[in-house]
């Protein structure tokens, strides 16, 4: 009995003389309440305002001065217009006359893949490009069509109808589906819904870009081997048969002029790579090849060999085709289904070209901004005999290349696309088909990113099953559906990212104060009896009910380990707070009955580093009082220490009197 006592009076002088070891660490203050109106504006300008977009025009005093701080935000031509010299101009006609080399092949090749008349294709390079130079505010993008946009509009207006039977409504069809997708793209830009476009992530679009660039490639099938009739469906299966079925129609003359052309451009596309400075050649080559290729037919009668050509292209700059509109149609909802999804995809791609070049050119793209020009240029486009245009990567990289300096450089194209059409049109009439096809299959050849899509399987294997699950969709089934897969794996992603959140074991790694995963550091330490659990996600009703249980698993694998391994019984749990950006009224609702279960099974809750709207949360819930102020640390060291030295006096005493010791 003495013995007890002795080891009682023991501990208690050294509960007394630790006290000042024991002390509690600094308290985790409540951070003063706010409105309601405060707190939704804060969210609101976070969301929709990252970029604090008026900024230029705050700082300017009110008067003249800041009006013309408003006008520069409307119109960022005049951003760069009054700074402009000879030298920029210089370098904007060169690079807007090389881009327009590039810009009608592939405007006429564009136009006979979306099933419409090819000056339509160069009517896309001249109108847009001109609103675009006024509104942009990237230097390197070069507007015009592009051939997945192209192949998605036959594919999805086509079977309503059909460009060789009735091509007027078809047209019409068109130039409705490009005014509701400039309508959908301009709405996301003064909305400031661009945040939206993020959704697509990179893995998708190189799955999205890479599969339709195999499906364009394999349709140009027809024009290789000159066949008459195709199939309008875009997957693998389909196009196989279309093209084996009619293999007694098979003509070698196209097919001999498209291979021979299509190597030339490879060759020129290799030479560029190799020596960036003759980027020239590259961009040259598809107008070099319609050239000699027109050239060879005309001289050698190409009707007579089945070579089949464009035929007679219209002379004259963009006819008016507002009346051209279906807004009160049958088809109407056909074409604005059509103009949504486009105008996703092409917003996405463009806004990946504009961010990563200006990124290499160290200056700042709003993507809303960017999302307003495309709208205006495509709604401008719509009512100017245009289809929806965005910014090729091909096209922008070429024009970067050639030395822009700012957006001017779409507006010398459009004036070298304006010459063509005023000029030169008749004389695409011997154009073969298979040149078109060549040019469009090497530009594809480029689409189609293997590198990246290797990239993905090392680094992310989760990012390459979404790519190749949209790749796959868009081959073997459709453009539509591959792009509906892959919103619906990221959409699931995102789900089961927010549904079961990570929570990892910290230990603390020794000589420091840091606690870091204990499945990456294999020198990291469990403090004995506690248990410290990190939650890497926000706590909502998502996740609240996943959360209770898997931290009561995550207690009971310890104490079987405990039991198994032997060590000081669990005393504490410490849950690690610094991920959790935000909790609702489930969340809290979480805690307390955690709390409240761990109080049966006599276990502490602490809770370290949590934020202040955590705090904000807790405090109004009352759950801050139900676990405790003194539970709630600044950092998890803190939490760990006090949890171990206090859970360790726990235990001495309770050892000390213990029936057993008193007999």
């Amino acid at each position: 009995m003495v013995v007890v006592v002795q080891q009682v009076i023991d501990v208690t002088a050294a509960a007394a003389d630790g006290s000042a070891a024991r002390r509690r660490p600094a308290r985790v203050p409540v951070p003063p309440p706010r409105s309601l109106l405060s707190t939704v504006g804060a969210k609101l300008k976070e969301t929709l305002f990252p970029d604090d977009p008026f900024r230029a025009v705050a700082r300017e005093p009110a008067g003249r001065r800041r009006a013309l701080a408003v006008l520069r935000y409307l119109l960022p031509c005049l951003e760069w217009l009054p700074s402009y010299s000879f030298a920029k101009l210089r370098s904007d006609v060169v690079s807007g006359v090389t881009i327009a080399s590039l810009a009608v092949p592939q405007g006429i090749s564009y136009a006979r893949l979306a099933g419409l008349d090819p000056v339509i294709g160069l009517y896309s390079s001249f109108v847009p490009a001109l609103v675009y130079a006024a509104l942009g505010s990237s230097r390197e993008l070069a507007v015009g069509s592009t051939a997945v946009i192209s192949l998605l509009f036959a594919s999805m207006l086509g079977p309503a109808a059909s460009p060789a039977e009735d091509p007027a409504l078809y047209a019409s069809l068109a130039f409705t589906a490009t005014f509701f997708a400039g309508a959908f793209q301009a709405a996301l830009g003064v909305l400031r819904l661009g945040f939206l476009i993020d959704f697509l992530s990179h893995a998708a679009i190189v799955g999205f870009m890479g599969g339709a660039a195999t499906v364009v490639a394999l349709q140009q099938l027809r024009g290789f081997l000159g066949l008459q009739h195709f199939t309008h469906a875009t997957d693998l299966p389909a196009v196989m048969r279309s093209v084996f079925s009619q293999s007694a129609h098979w003509l070698w003359q196209p097919f001999l002029i498209g291979v021979c052309l299509f190597v030339f451009l490879q060759i020129t596309r290799y030479i560029s790579k190799r020596r960036p400075k003759l980027f020239w050649i590259s961009a040259a080559a598809p107008l070099a090849s319609i050239i000699v290729s027109t050239l060879l037919v005309y001289l050698i009668s190409g009707e007579k060999y089945s070579i089949q050509t464009i035929g007679s292209v219209k002379k004259g700059i963009n006819p008016l085709s507002v009346k051209s509109l279906l807004l009160s149609s049958p088809h109407t909802w056909l074409a604005a289904r059509t103009g949504i999804i486009t105008g996703i995809i092409s917003l996405a791609e463009g806004s990946a070209v504009a961010r990563s070049f200006a990124m290499a050119k160290n200056y700042h793209v709003d993507g809303n901004k960017e999302m307003i020009a495309f709208g205006a240029m495509n709604m401008a486009g719509s009512c100017t005999s245009c289809y929806l245009t965005a910014s090729p990567f091909s096209r922008s990289a070429v024009n970067r290349d050639a030395g822009c300096r700012t957006a001017a450089s779409n507006a010398v194209m459009a004036l070298a696309v304006a010459a063509t059409l005023l000029l030169l049109t008749p004389l695409f009439r011997y154009t073969p088909q298979a040149a078109l096809s060549a040019i469009i299959t090497s530009a594809m050849l480029g689409v189609i990113d293997v590198r990246a899509a290797a990239r993905l399987a090392r680094v992310d294997r989760v990012d390459f099953c979404v790519c190749l699950a949209t790749f796959l969709g868009v081959v073997f089934r459709s453009i539509d559906v591959g792009l509906v897969v892959a919103i619906g794996v990221l959409v699931l992603r995102v789900l089961l990212s927010v549904a079961r959140p990570r929570t990892t074991a910290l230990g603390k790694v020794p000589g420091s104060t840091a606690y870091r995963r204990m499945d990456q550091y294999a020198t990291a330490q469990a403090t004995p009896g506690v248990l410290v659990l990190r939650v890497d996600s926000p706590i909502c009703f998502a996740n609240a009910s996943y959360l209770r249980e898997r931290i009561s698993r995550w207690i009971d694998d310890h104490e079987d380990q405990i039991r198994t391994c032997g060590g000081e019984s669990l005393r504490c749990v410490v849950l690690d707070m610094g991920a959790v950006t935000s909790i609702d009224s489930s969340g809290t609702g979480m805690l307390e009955d955690l709390k409240r279960s761990l109080d049966k099974r006599c276990l502490q809750i602490a809770l370290a580093n949590p934020g202040s709207e955590i705090m904000r949360k807790l405090d109004k819930s009352k759950v801050l009082q139900i676990i405790g102020d003194e539970w709630i640390f600044l950092t998890v060291a803190d939490a760990s220490d006090y949890a171990h030295r206090n859970c360790k006096i726990a235990t001495t005493l309770q050892s000390v009197l213990s029936p057993n010791e008193m007999v």
